[in-house]
């Protein structure tokens, strides 16, 4: 046999071998997590559809499109992220794991039902039905913009979830589960203001709890990307 073996027959390779497994783990982790930034050019791609008169008027659809690809990209990433994860995570807490991937499918369909309400309106503009689908547009616009409660709310959720796994492991500094921990009833502050809609400068205070959940995740996936897990931790796992 290739491999070393010791007095119990455990092959002395192994603590290698973990941590390149480990390391190829957090690489597709991180690069997932980062991947779930492409939508940013959202806010100005989507800025045509957002007009009162498109769902009547002569277009162009291409922004639109873009911008419900780049979102369907994020929602493929958001479940990578999350099974990726799991077999590293679940040694910690497996309920909490499983926990983290049913909140990421979860914030994945809501963007999914979110990009299914705009190109219903490309549709709709495309078939030239007039006037009378001018209503129908905005409530697929309204709609559009309540399915983003999942985008909102499940990211608190996923901090307070995956921040405890790796806080518990230290798989990562702890410093990056805990800007999370910041961040994540600040952000579930903020969606229940939206929800009674409730303006003003407590809105635009809390609105500001985006920050550390985006920071929280951006440093993640980059400290993946870039370290990797810690390999005494992995070792120990």
């Amino acid at each position: 046999m290739d491999a070393k073996l010791n007095d119990y027959g455990r092959t002395l390779d192994r603590p290698r071998n973990t941590q390149a497994t480990a390391r190829k783990t957090a690489l597709a982790a991180g690069v997932l997590y980062l991947l779930t930034f492409v939508s940013i050019p959202t806010a100005v791609l989507y800025a045509p559809v957002r007009d009162l008169n498109y769902v009547v008027g002569p277009g162009p659809d291409t922004a639109v499109i873009t911008g419900g690809i780049l979102e369907i990209i994020v929602a493929l990433a958001c479940i990578g992220t999350a099974v990726a994860l799991y077999p590293v995570v679940k040694r910690q807490n497996e309920s909490f794991a499983l926990g983290f991937v049913g909140a990421r499918i979860l914030e994945a369909g809501t963007i999914f039902a979110g990009v299914v309400s705009l190109m219903t309106i490309v549709t709709l503009r495309k078939a030239g039905i007039g006037a009378e689908a001018l209503v129908t547009g905005r409530a697929l616009v309204a709609m559009y913009d309540w399915f983003h409660l999942g985008q909102n709310l499940m990211p608190a959720v996923n901090a307070v979830l995956l921040g405890s796994l790796l806080y518990q492991s230290r798989l990562v500094p702890r410093v990056l589960p805990v800007l999370g921990f910041i961040g994540a009833p600040l952000l579930a502050l903020n969606t229940i203001i939206l929800m009674f809609g409730i303006t003003g400068p407590l809105l635009s205070l809390t609105t500001l709890a985006v920050i550390p959940i985006a920071v929280w995740e951006f440093s993640l996936g980059v400290w993946l990307v870039a370290k990797g897990f810690n390999p005494a931790a992995t070792v120990l796992q």
